[in-house]
């Protein structure tokens, strides 16, 4: 069971729709056009089409798992006092003395660009369930972080 929040299962579910409503007819419509060319064995922009159509298949697929498999969270009955799904976190690293802010999300948000980052991921991991003041320890590719948790902001 994976949470996600409002936002992001209606961005999946708008996605879902779009593949299902409008880029599946278009490719099962270039894939009809393509095989009455002739020969298949021969005729690439089949091959293509079939390549394309393979892959809205699996992503229509996994879209439609992740949407069997999630549930949107209520952000109100989310913990005000300690990280959480959807918290944002600001947390210093104690070894290079640098402040980051991330918002815990689930592997389906995570956009570093956004500031968003897995609970899955290392730092997420060990982030979540912390207070303010505390410090933890997160193992990552490099060795092992000291992270100072320096304020939690509710979603």
């Amino acid at each position: 069971m994976e949470y996600l929040s409002k936002q992001r299962y209606d961005e999946i579910a708008a996605e879902l729709k779009h593949l299902i409503n409008v880029v599946y007819p278009k490719v099962t419509d270039d894939l009809a056009e393509a095989s009455a060319q002739g020969d298949r064995s021969d005729n690439a922009g089949y091959r293509e089409a079939r390549r394309i159509q393979g892959k809205t298949i699996s992503r229509i697929r996994f879209l439609q798992k992740v949407l069997e498999n999630s549930r949107v969270i209520n952000p109100d009955i989310l913990p005000t006092d300690r990280v959480c799904l959807l918290s944002k976190v600001e947390f210093s690293n104690l070894s290079t003395n640098t402040r980051m802010v991330f918002q815990i999300v689930s592997p389906h948000e995570m956009d570093l660009e956004a500031g968003k980052i897995s609970l899955k991921s290392p730092i997420g991991a060990a982030l979540m369930g912390g207070k303010v003041g505390e410090t933890v320890e997160a193992q990552v590719p490099s060795g092992v972080l000291r992270l100072r948790i320096e304020s939690i902001t509710p979603a």
